[in-house]
């Protein structure tokens, strides 16, 4: 287990806490989702409160390198301090002299905000400088960042090579429950697995059949599956070239005692358009037509699975989420996961968002705040960002 943040001396100490404020902007360079924020509140206020001085960086979008106007991080700043209710302070770059003076002048109750780290191209790359130069705007680390823990980059596994370092609050919930679902889960294990590609999800579900009494897939990745056992897919998206894959995993559920649902119905549609006309088929796709959700069978079989499991791993839509008419899979799986009595931890953009428009996140046991980091945890990868912690 990575150390704690009450493992550090905080009072009087410049606290150089990674965060993820990689949010969303308007074209009037307002946040439109502070959920990213608020998210690394309770570690922000646990070192104001510990007397400490916190010093926040970030990454914010993909600027390649360059410095893009519209990715520098004074709009996030601003929204912390409204939700803090406490002085936030900016710099214009992340590195160099006069940052680390302003670091240096902080004082009790008050953030300082460094620049975009991305400016900078050394710290995709983990240059060592690079990350010497940030470690001296701090005196101690945290790491509350867990969606960019798979990253081997400067600011997360570069840093806390160099200076006193631990885990945020978040960071340390987001481990805790991984832990709980890969380590000692309660049995009926169930996943549940969905979105595009069979590429993006096969090394999960190799690591997941270890450990797993069920696995639920759905979203176009399942049209692979049931191509390969004779179903018309119609054009639905579907990965030719994984078929033999595809056939490993059956076999090896069929093996291991592993029950594998795939969609038994779908709502389909001849065009990818939120507003073409939809109907329902199954179980397979007439020709011409593709599957764009899952169908009313589909999700009562899904159902019954997730009211039978006792812990419940979620990455990944039933459908094209996005499209209201397709996202009636997803929702029913997300309510479904929410009125379930088990341990649950939902990851990956489309499944937060499904949880977050129920209104039933409040009933989800964890509620993961990173993608890629997911995904590879339970790939059963070392993230670079945990092990760095120590």
């Amino acid at each position: 287990m990575a150390r704690r943040l009450s493992d550090l001396q905080l009072s009087g100490a410049r606290v150089l806490v990674r965060v993820d404020f990689n949010v969303p902007l308007d074209e009037q360079q307002r946040v439109t989702s502070d959920a990213r924020i608020r998210a690394a509140l309770p570690t922000l206020r646990a070192i104001l409160e510990a007397g400490g001085r916190p010093v926040l960086m970030s990454h914010l979008g993909r600027p390649k390198g360059q410095v893009v106007e519209k990715l520098r991080l004074a709009p996030a700043a601003a929204r912390l301090g409204e939700l803090l209710q406490s002085p936030v302070r900016t710099a214009t770059d992340c590195i160099g002299p006069q940052v680390e003076a302003a670091s240096k002048v902080l004082v009790a109750g008050e953030c300082l905000v460094l620049e975009n780290l991305r400016f900078h191209p050394q710290e995709t790359a983990g240059d060592a400088d690079f990350a010497a130069a940030l470690a001296r705007n701090g005196d101690v680390y945290v790491n509350d960042a867990f969606g960019t823990a798979h990253r081997a980059h400067a600011s997360v596994a570069g840093v806390p090579k160099l200076l006193p370092s631990a885990a945020g609050l978040l960071m340390e919930r987001e481990i805790e429950a991984f832990s709980k679902v890969l380590t000692a889960p309660d049995r009926p294990f169930l996943a549940i697995l969905g979105g595009a590609k069979v590429s993006d999800k096969l090394p999960v579900i190799e690591s997941l059949l270890e450990k797993v009494d069920g696995l639920i897939i759905g979203g176009a990745m399942a049209y692979t599956f049931l191509r390969q056992q004779g179903v018309d897919v119609g054009a639905s998206l579907c990965e030719t070239d994984l078929l033999d894959e595809a056939r490993a995993v059956r076999e090896r559920c069929a093996h291991q005692g592993v029950t594998l649902c795939l969609p038994v119905d779908h709502v389909c549609a001849a065009e990818f358009r939120a507003d073409a006309e939809a109907s329902v088929h199954g179980p397979g796709v007439p020709g011409g037509l593709m599957a764009l959700d899952i169908g009313p069978r589909s999700i009562e079989q899904f159902a019954a699975e997730i009211a039978n499991a006792r812990t419940i791993v979620w990455n990944g839509p039933m459908g094209v989420f996005e499209m209201a008419a397709f996202r009636r899979g997803t929702e029913a799986v997300g309510r479904a996961v929410a009125d379930s009595d088990c341990w649950s931890v939902v990851g990956g953009g489309d499944s937060v968002a499904a949880v977050e428009l129920l209104g039933v996140a409040d009933r989800i046991s964890h509620v993961s705040t990173g993608g890629g980091a997911s995904l590879e945890l339970l790939e059963g990868k070392t993230l670079p960002g945990i092990a760095a912690l120590g």
